[in-house]
């Protein structure tokens, strides 16, 4: 089985996500850039940017913090959100050899179901759509990506997780489970923990042993 994050594996939204996140937090008087936001929050829930903030500066967010950032972030989804370059002939190939595949995301549910929706990626998963809300403990817990392996009934040994983020590298490497870094935003050696690297799809379909049109 393959196991898909989302956000930068299968939709690109991490640079969208990271800019609305960036001028909410600099907005809200915790000075952010892009990078900054990109090196540090990436792949992590807003809950966890909250408990580095609060550990960091003795603060927390403001009121209505994450309402703000969910409504800015549908609109930005909505008007710029592409899937990742190649990924649905990646999906349509693993459909075609009869791999089993899911989502297994940080994302709330309804943030992930939009993005698969916009980029037209939600029918290659139906209902194999799992979240952070499925669980207590969200990555780099291996909660989320055991979860999705007792729902599609494949034992832990036998799945594959994508990932572009550290945290859920080591969500994989917890739930004993390989893992392939997609590094095409993260830098390479910050994945340097997953099973192998690749920085494109084209890689990846290789890695998968799949044959994909050029």
């Amino acid at each position: 089985m393959v196991i898909f994050d989302n956000d930068g594996v299968l939709v690109d939204s991490e640079p969208i996500a990271n800019r609305v996140l960036a001028e909410l937090l600099t907005e809200a008087g915790f000075p952010t850039s892009y990078e900054d936001s990109m090196c540090r929050y990436m792949g992590g829930t807003l809950d966890r940017v909250r408990a580095m903030l609060r550990t960091e500066t003795g603060r927390d967010l403001p009121a209505g913090f994450a309402e703000r950032y969910r409504a800015r972030l549908i609109e930005a989804f909505e008007r710029d959100l592409r899937p990742v370059t190649g990924m649905a002939q990646v999906l349509q190939a693993l459909s075609r050899r009869g791999t089993p595949f899911c989502v297994a995301s940080s994302s709330p549910r309804d943030r992930l179901g939009l993005g698969l929706r916009v980029t037209g990626l939600a029918s290659y998963f139906e209902h194999r759509v799992y979240c952070a809300e499925d669980v207590t403990q969200g990555k780099p817990a291996p909660d989320l990506f055991l979860h999705a392996a007792v729902r599609m009934g494949v034992d832990p040994a036998y799945a594959v997780v994508v990932e572009d983020s550290v945290p859920g590298v080591d969500a994989a490497t917890a739930a004993g489970m390989a893992s392939i870094g997609y590094a095409a935003l993260t830098p390479a050696e910050r994945l340097s923990g997953a099973t192998r690297v690749v920085r494109d799809t084209a890689a990846l379909a290789a890695e998968l042993g799949l044959a994909i049109p050029g």
